[in-house]
């Protein structure tokens, strides 16, 4: 309500100050991450000081848990769009054309970003894990609609739902590659892939099975394989400002000497970690090659693989989200790196719809959709429990290559 004046009420400054600093939060928190974050970080970005953002968050982890709260009502918002719709098909569409409308909206400006939900599980708020969980049964319950197989049960359900939201995330990444009159057409490529797979229909799924091993065989290279696994477990956990040095050491029980032994420094650990991933990647992809038949039977067994490997108990990948809160000049040429193995992706893709072997989708698209599937399998345990090494594949990987309406 405003004054005759036309002058704001005390309350209405507050809350538009209140406003202005969440949406400061949600730059910094998608850089740095929940432990990346300071007070300090968002007050320079409006030109305040630290105790003016006190004023209004008496922490940095109350203001983390606003912004994490308005992620989920935002997305609780673009679900609720698909609640009338009578089958699961319908009801995913109406939430994929959604979400990037919405995704369109913050790149012209028309609306707030939100937060990623890479460090949600940093932040001591119970009522926040407990609103994740509603969200993510609310998006379930779309894919529980009629039309979906009658097989199956509530593991597949949720690794399913799981796997929506897994490339909505990813989605962030590669579509500011994309003009924004274009994010309609972006939104119809991923449907596509979502409802029907990258397989024609009738292609049975027959995966051979392909062993992923690490690269280092000697002693000296086996010690520093032992501190990438324990890093990359650390920085999947917490996150790049949260996996320290001394975190590292403790978990291996080692002394931090011991670490520089092997690594001069921590942003060099990062490198190594992530170069780590990207070799198991790279080498999987190739090998999985030399023996496929076509370019379906080269990604299948490629996918299974490093999916299983991610279950197998050894340090999983690297995270690629974990990219977002690394130094701006490591990031940015990882990513390269991680853009250049989605490209080998989208070779392969092009290979099989070449020779008939997948069918003609939006190779492009289909790559980072890959990349995010193979990402995810590291948590889908997690979400679905119940979900093995020995069945990952079919779970979560299945649902990529047929489709999600497909039959489990």
């Amino acid at each position: 309500m405003r004054q005759p004046d036309g002058k704001k009420t005390g309350t209405e400054k507050f809350h538009k100050r209140r406003e202005t600093i969440v949406r400061a939060a949600v730059e910094v928190m998608n850089r740095r991450g929940v432990r990346g974050m300071t007070l300090a970080d968002v007050a320079r970005r409006l030109d305040l000081v630290a105790p003016a953002v006190m004023y209004y968050f008496k922490s940095k982890e109350e203001l983390a848990a606003t912004v994490y709260y308005r992620s989920i009502e935002r997305y609780e918002q673009l679900i609720a769009t698909a609640q009338d719709a009578g089958t699961a098909r319908e009801a995913l569409e109406i939430f994929v054309r959604a979400w990037f409308e919405f995704s369109a909206a913050v790149t012209t400006g028309e609306a707030d970003p939100i937060a990623g939900f890479n460090d949600i599980r940093a932040l001591p708020d119970p009522g926040l894990g407990e609103a994740f969980i509603r969200m993510f049964r609310s998006l379930r319950a779309l894919l529980e609609k009629p039309g979906m197989p009658t097989d199956l049960d509530r593991v597949d359900y949720n690794a399913r739902t799981l796997f929506v939201l897994s490339q909505l995330a990813w989605s962030v990444v590669w579509t500011p590659r994309y003009h924004v009159d274009d994010y309609g057409r972006l939104a119809a490529h991923t449907l596509d892939i979502l409802e029907n797979g990258i397989l024609p229909s009738g292609k049975s799924w027959r995966p051979r099975s392909l062993q992923v091993t690490p690269v280092e065989t000697d002693k000296t290279s086996a010690a520093r394989e032992t501190f990438l696994q324990a890093a990359t477990l650390l920085v999947n956990e917490r996150g790049y400002l949260g996996a320290s040095v001394q975190k590292i050491s403790e978990h291996l029980n080692l002394t931090k000497g011991s670490f520089y032994h092997h690594l001069e420094n921590k942003d060099d650990l990062i490198v190594a970690c992530f170069q780590r991933t990207l070799d198991i990647l790279q080498r999987t992809l190739k090998e999985s090659g030399n023996s496929a038949n076509n370019g379906a039977e080269h990604l299948l067994v490629a996918c299974n693989a490093l999916t299983e490997y991610q279950l197998s108990g050894k340090a999983p990948l690297l995270r690629t989200l974990a990219l977002t809160s690394v130094p701006e000049e490591i990031g940015s040429r990882l990513l390269s790196e991680f853009d250049r193995n989605s490209g080998r992706i989208s070779l392969v893709l092009t290979d099989g719809i070449a020779d008939g072997s997948l069918r003609p989708v939006d190779t492009s698209i289909g790559a980072q959709m890959i990349t995010a599937m193979i990402n995810a399998a590291a948590e889908v345990h997690q979400w679905a429990p119940g979900v093995t090494q020995q069945n990952v594949a079919k779970i979560h990987v299945r649902p990529m290559f047929e489709g999600l309406m497909r039959s489990g």
